[in-house]
């Protein structure tokens, strides 16, 4: 999955078939706020959560810690466990 890293709009993106898939981000204090999720007419789940996951793998080598702010993004974090040590201490999900 190539994934661009908007830094003018802060966002990460991909391109699909029907459109531009996006999160919105904010960076502050070595901390990644993932602050909304843009599907935009695309509807496959397990796209979005490929794209959620790279997005974290991105954070990982970054070293930043992750705080969904967006519901989509807090859905990911209760369904998929592994990804919780990305949370700043304190931060439960």
């Amino acid at each position: 999955m190539d994934i661009k890293d908007n830094e003018l709009l802060r966002q990460f993106e991909i391109t699909t078939d029907t459109g531009l898939v996006a999160i919105e981000y904010s960076i502050h204090d070595r901390k990644l706020f993932l602050t909304k999720f843009c599907e935009n007419n695309n509807l496959d789940l397990e796209l979005h959560d490929e794209f959620i996951a790279n997005v974290l793998e991105i954070a990982v080598e970054r070293k930043l810690k992750v705080v969904p702010t967006h519901l989509r993004m807090i859905k990911f974090f209760r369904k998929h466990r592994r990804y919780r040590e990305l949370l700043p201490p304190g931060l439960k999900i």
